[in-house]
């Protein structure tokens, strides 16, 4: 990865912010969750609506999102930005796009910035996609005929050339994701902000955004900062890394010892964990199923020879019927590199109301030794057989695998050379 270079100029300033918001007051998302929330607080009980873990930040009645953040980022640079849900990251990105003001702190930014923080940023639902294009153009003070100019590169990029004149309420979550990223990838600006909005688009769109965002850092001297829960994204676009924690900065720096701070790699090993709002990412989802907590089974400390069986049991809380649930756990290296995934072999149901536990063995015959980060996400499919995500657990819980001594093979593996994955032996038979 690149060094960070001081001579460059400066894109974006951050000194002492701190953003509080006040609880209780509004923000309940509709009418009826406001009128619980004050009633709750007239009588003296818990507020039915408040966040879990919420009250990590808070002060009387305010919640303090961000505080105290100082960072310089400079232009042309590629800056990923991690941290757990609840950690500051969206509010720092709104601060920095100006969709809201910090309470106290300054913010210098040099130059335009085309940002994408959730579907649909900027965009009017009534609009077609090519008003669209145009509208946010103009936010950015483009004339219509340099949009004019980007036009046909935006709509080809974007894959919805069928649709450019359809009003884009009538899009696709892909759709708007595409159109909107295309647009903010395009238009002329020094600074792009992205939010992890790429998760919603397809695999294939996924990457030439990927590309597109590395070609605007390192060919177009553009800066951008990006937020994502994919270890593997940041670490093939980004120079450097923030992690935020409890609104504050804890690490700036390498990217792969940002991501291992993140996901715990220098944590001490445990056998149980709790698993509060920061750890799901399952946000703008209807909460059907919560995973509440998991259990490493017969261990004193995850510690595993290779070809050991992790035992472990999930404590779960289901609040619909789901007469299909399927559970995948994706595991990772202490650095964030994807090792692979195990696929549950059934489904399961689950009744409205439930709460229960469910025990779950998974073997590591090929994995190499090392420390590993497990990842788990329950999902089911809808009636057009798409994946819809119920709840996922990231980072889930962490596992050492050790070597079995064999003092006729003292081969030290290497997974930055071979891999994390080991193969069965292959019979060497000599024929003359």
């Amino acid at each position: 990865m690149a060094e960070m270079d001081h001579n460059r100029p400066v894109a974006i300033q951050v000194s002492g912010v701190k953003k509080m918001y006040r609880l209780g007051q509004i923000g309940g998302g509709s009418l009826q969750a406001d009128l619980q929330s004050w009633w709750a607080k007239v009588r003296g009980k818990e507020d039915p609506n408040a966040k879990i873990g919420e009250e990590q930040r808070s002060n009387g009645e305010t919640f303090m999102a961000l505080n105290g953040i100082d960072l310089t980022i400079y232009q042309g640079e590629a800056v990923g930005i991690i941290g757990s849900n609840g950690a500051g990251k969206s509010t720092l990105l709104k601060l920095l796009s100006k969709v809201t003001a910090p309470t106290k702190g300054e913010i210098d930014i040099y130059g335009r910035i085309a940002s994408m923080l959730e579907v649909g940023t900027g965009f009017n639902l009534e609009m077609t996609g090519r008003e669209n294009v145009y509208l946010n153009g103009a936010i950015l003070g483009m004339t219509k005929s340099e949009i004019d100019a980007k036009m046909e590169e935006i709509i080809d990029f974007s894959e919805v050339r069928e649709f450019i004149d359809t009003p884009v309420k009538r899009y696709s979550s892909g759709m708007f994701v595409k159109l909107a990223f295309s647009v903010a990838a395009h238009l002329d600006s020094e600074i792009m902000i992205m939010d992890e909005v790429l998760a919603v688009g397809d695999m294939a769109f996924q990457k030439k955004c990927l590309n597109k965002m590395r070609d605007a850092a390192k060919q177009d001297g553009r800066t951008v900062l990006y937020v994502s829960h994919n270890m593997n994204t940041i670490r093939q676009l980004c120079d450097r890394c923030i992690v935020l924690d409890k609104g504050k900065v804890v690490f700036e720096g390498n990217v792969d010892e940002a991501i291992g701070i993140y996901l715990g790699a220098n944590k001490e090993l445990c056998t149980h964990f709790d698993y509060d709002e920061s750890f799901h990412n399952n946000k703008n989802r209807k909460q059907q199923l919560w995973i509440d907590s998991l259990d490493i089974l017969e261990k004193d400390a995850p510690i595993y020879n290779i070809g050991d069986r992790v035992n472990f049991r999930i404590h779960y809380i289901v609040y619909d019927f789901l007469p299909e649930v399927a559970f995948r756990f994706e595991i990772g290296s202490s650095n964030g590199v994807r090792v692979g995934t195990v696929l549950s072999a059934n489904a399961i149901s689950f009744e409205k109301d439930e709460v229960g536990y469910i025990d779950i063995s998974i073997d590591t015959i090929h994995i190499v030794p090392g420390k590993y980060i497990v990842d788990m996400v329950a999902y089911d499919f809808d009636s057009n057989g798409n994946e819809q995500v119920l709840d996922g657990i990231y980072p889930g819980f962490s596992i050492e695998i050790q070597e079995k001594v064999d003092r006729n093979n003292p081969l030290i593996w290497l997974p930055q050379y071979w891999g994390f994955v080991r193969f069965e032996n292959a019979k060497l038979e000599k024929i003359l």
